[in-house]
């Protein structure tokens, strides 16, 4: 009854109710063997079947040989990573090498009463005597507010037997049994050109070389890489090179790896769109010239061979609101066909102690995996200055300004950050900082040209004056605005863009914020 091999059915005295035999063991004994329906709301079989870069092969002949130890002694394999594809797979290639079939449970679907989590582990327990099955538990974002689900985490590891996985972005600490904890580290770029030829066969002739530039931005697993050539040939239009189509392949195998703390902003506005001054353009063309020829300097040359430190290209934008910094940034990316990941502080910012951290290790994580740019709007307030420590609150504050300095110097992708007050950021992030560019107040001649790129050619338009429009002492984002409104009103009378409209456009946007228009700024708009 233990092992629940038998169960009384009926009521009365114990001595006349039935005895019935299990369906799973039934089953077991007439030579079917499938998983228990009890747990089937719980366990499910673990898909892996890609393949592994050789040194995650040696990783799961690691864990192998740890789970071939006697039953009693089969210690808790703990992947720490954020990649858990590969640990997934990882995990499998052990199990399969052991004969075992691997599944899979989520921490997330644990009961929370005492009773049901004993119960719970004593039915996955007898499958593994009858079957031999192996475990994985994926823990992963396991709030650090959240004690009493870290607790029952723990309790159910402690509860089972048999070879089992945790997958697991920070080590959990609570558990007692016998635990081996080993990183899962992505795969080099060697290892990750290797599977991209592999993978690609008799194409590599028609990638000219690009491969280098894709394990530079990307790093992908051995089952996205497939996936990923999979759907360029699908997607390639007849005669278009190869090379262009896995770029975007890429990308898109990419995106469902960005958690929820960051945002993707399609890129859209190009060079046309940005009315800066030379300096600036110069010094925004170097960025893309960086992030291009990375692989170059880095690896062929040699100089990531000399510090792992210092390789992301790190940009501040500073300058006043709606100078175009976001724009920039948005320019960037549609040059470099990359993503553009805009974090969300609101998600990121946590009042528990070491969940910031963990949360900025995330995004930073994601953003590498997926060669992404990352956009820290507003990034005074996350990257300010340190203070003098008072109190608890200043040092945690503290330690979370130091944790991304440190983060930030181990970045290999490309991270954007946008200010007001540059005077507000610490002075360690200005050192840091490869680019620093500043985006100046517009003057009358750039913002009539601001008008003129505002407004698209498709909109009909009658008597505009864009000297006239210049003299509007705004910045290039509220010109945008009044722009957008002045076209509603004119829609809506079904008559072509004129300058009245855009007066009584600009009136409303300077209402919304109190402030008023002068008569030297809108003269000759009537």
């Amino acid at each position: 009854r233990y092992w629940r091999l038998v169960g009384l059915t009926g009521g009365g005295p114990l001595t006349r109710q039935e005895l019935r035999v299990d369906e799973r063991i039934l089953h077991h004994l007439a030579g079917v063997d499938h998983l228990d329906e009890q747990l089937a709301g719980y366990v499910a079989p673990a898909v892996a079947n890609g393949r592994l870069a050789p040194s995650h092969a040696r990783l799961a002949e690691r864990i192998r040989e740890l789970w071939s130890q006697p039953r009693n002694a089969v210690p808790l394999v703990q992947l720490e990573g954020n990649d858990a594809e590969t640990a997934r797979e990882v995990a499998a290639r052990a199990a399969a090498a052991l004969g075992a079939q691997l599944f899979e449970i989520d921490a997330d679907v644990l009961p929370t009463a005492p009773e049901a989590l004993q119960s719970l582990c004593r039915l996955w327990n007898r499958e593994v005597l009858l079957a031999g099955g192996a475990l994985v538990v994926d823990a992963r974002g396991i709030d650090a507010g959240n004690r009493e689900r870290e607790r029952r985490v723990c309790r159910f590891l402690d509860g089972v037997i048999g070879p089992t996985a945790l997958l697991t972005e920070q080590v959990l600490r609570g558990v007692e049994r016998a635990a081996v904890i080993l990183p899962v580290a992505p795969a080099s770029r060697a290892e990750q050109r290797d599977a991209w030829r592999s993978a690609l066969g008799g194409d590599v002739g028609q990638c000219n070389g690009r491969l280098e530039q894709l394990t530079s931005h990307f790093s992908l697993p051995g089952r996205r890489i497939e996936s990923a050539i999979l759907q360029a040939r699908a997607s390639a239009e007849p005669g278009e090179p190869l090379e262009n189509a896995l770029w975007q392949a890429c990308r898109r195998q990419s995106r469902d790896r960005v958690s929820g703390l960051a945002r993707r902003i399609e890129a859209v506005a190009g060079w046309d769109d940005l009315v800066l001054p030379n300096a600036q353009r110069e010094l925004l063309r170097d960025i893309v010239t960086h992030v291009r020829r990375q692989v170059v300097v880095h690896e062929t040359w040699g100089f990531a061979g000399k510090s792992s430190r210092g390789l992301g290209i790190t940009a501040l934008f500073a300058g006043p609101s709606g100078t175009g910094k976001t724009m920039a940034a948005e320019v960037l990316a549609h040059e470099l066909e990359l993503d553009l990941l805009h974090v969300d502080l609101s998600r990121v910012v946590s009042k528990y102690i070491g969940e910031t951290e963990k949360n900025l290790g995330r995004v930073f994580d994601d953003a590498e995996a997926g060669g992404a740019i990352l956009l820290f709007d507003e990034a005074d307030a996350l990257f300010g200055k340190r203070s003098e420590v008072k109190d608890s609150h200043d040092r945690y504050a503290n330690l979370e300004i130091s944790y991304l300095l440190q983060r930030m110097e181990a970045y290999r992708g490309l991270a954007i950050l946008t200010t007001n007050l540059k005077q507000a950021l610490d002075d360690a992030f200005q050192r840091r900082l490869r680019f620093v560019v500043g985006f100046p107040f517009p003057g009358p001649a750039a913002r009539a040209e601001i008008w003129r790129r505002t407004i698209p050619t498709e909109t009909p338009t009658e008597g505009l004056d864009f000297d006239r429009l210049g003299q509007l002492n705004a910045p290039g984002g509220t010109i945008r605005t009044i722009a957008l409104h002045a076209a509603f009103m004119a829609a809506d009378g079904a008559v072509p863009l004129r300058m009245p409209h855009l007066l009584a456009a600009a009136r409303r946007v300077y209402a919304k914020s109190e402030l008023s228009l002068t008569d030297a700024e809108t003269r000759g708009w009537s």
